[in-house]
């Protein structure tokens, strides 16, 4: 592992950092964040509608390299694309992302890592870097022999001291090393409540199947990324632990009401929003009781603009879990998929099945009148704003 950097010393600058920060919160006033804004809105106003578009897709290497075919995602591993090529810079010059998400198979060491990250880096749409490093059997790093840093069990196993303490020293260690390693986001914690032991997607990536527990443990393990200087994401809205289906594979859906979604899946997400999460993912599940049909939550605006934004109160970032994944892809084409996440409040699309496809798709809704071009603006700014940070 590159850093030379103890934990207990990353934990002291730490808490000095966050003094400072709260020193410059109480100094700043309206008259500064209203400037932050108006940047904000002429950088927007100077983008063309392409790059405004591009900002909301965060998608796999392998979109960019359109002589990559595949139908199952499971397939990208036997071309493990390690490095930007020829193909991917001239389909990124006319295709902007605003970040990429590395899996396992786009990892082989530290040096490689670092060189395709710096490639990545100077892609058009300075994109961010994403990684899903929960801890546990989802870790793409960690699970790598070629990385020495440390492995966690699961979150559960962590969540059995009973010390909240213990999520936040697990995220700031993970937090640390993928810092380290150049990434900005982490998509974790899981803020699922582990409710049904017949579920074969979530189980012990979850903290507890107690909604006070795995509240208390997933703003430790937010607040832990935070400090180590990672963007972390509250997932798989609305709570993923009471399906017993796999939605990378087909239709899940939960039976629950939102009143027991509220007792229950709710509480660790609005412990996260309260405690000051800037990115949320959502989950492929129907919750037909809540919306009155079997469209995913990622596709629903009941779930995202009513319950999500409206009642929870949540401004930040929404992104989408991989639009790829069976749950959509079974059910709707790429394009519809895109056009529907979007209509319905989603600020990422994450892991379109043809990235070029589901962009241009875009651009033509935008010209059409379909999508109303303030609409993307709206992603934008939250996306941009989280760049900014």
């Amino acid at each position: 592992m590159k850093t030379s950097l103890s934990l207990s010393k990353r934990l002291l600058w730490s808490a000095a950092a966050s003094a400072l920060l709260a020193l410059a919160a109480c100094s700043s006033d309206s008259s500064t964040i209203g400037a932050e804004e108006n940047e904000l809105e002429d950088s927007i106003e100077k983008m063309t509608l392409r790059e405004k578009v591009g900002t909301m897709f965060f998608v796999r290497p392998e979109s960019m390299d359109t002589t990559i075919h595949w139908k199952e995602y499971t397939e990208l591993t036997d071309h493990k694309l390690q490095k930007v090529n020829k193909t991917m810079l001239a389909v990124n010059k006319d295709y902007p992302v605003g970040g990429v998400i590395l899996f396992a198979h786009n990892i082989g060491d530290e040096n490689q890592l670092a060189e395709f990250i710096k490639e990545i880096r100077e892609l058009n749409g300075t994109p961010l870097l994403a990684i899903d490093e929960e801890g546990g059997r989802v870790a793409r790093i960690a699970n790598n022999e070629n990385f020495d840093v440390p492995k966690y069990e699961s979150m559960a196993a962590i969540a059995e001291s009973g010390d909240p303490n213990d999520a936040y020293k697990a995220a700031f260690t993970i937090g640390s090393y993928i810092k380290e390693y150049g990434f900005d986001i982490d998509f974790a914690p899981v803020s699922d409540v582990n409710t049904n032991p017949d579920n074969i997607i979530i189980g012990p990536r979850a903290f507890s199947d107690d909604p006070e527990t795995a509240a208390d443990f997933v703003v430790s393990y937010l607040n832990g990324l935070d400090s180590a200087g990672i963007v972390g994401t509250l997932k798989h809205f609305p709570g993923h632990g009471d399906v017993k289906a796999d939605t990378h594979f087909g239709y899940a859906q939960t039976n629950k009401t939102w009143k027991e979604l509220l007792k229950c899946e709710m509480v660790p997400f609005k412990a996260g929003i309260d405690a000051g999460a800037q990115m949320i993912m959502t989950a492929h599940i129907a919750v037909p009781k809540v919306t009155g049909d079997n469209l995913p939550s990622t596709l629903s605006p009941v779930i995202l603009q009513d319950k999500l934004r409206g009642e929870l109160g949540f401004d930040g970032v929404i992104v989408t879990d991989a639009m790829d994944m069976g749950a959509i892809t079974k059910q709707f084409n790429n394009k519809e998929a895109t056009i529907k996440a979007i209509q319905s409040g989603v600020d990422i699309i994450l892991c379109p099945q043809d990235f070029v496809e589901a962009f241009d798709a875009v651009v033509k809704a935008v010209e059409k009148g379909e999508i109303e071009e303030s609409r993307i603006d709206e992603s934008v700014h939250r996306i941009l704003k989280l760049k900014k940070k």
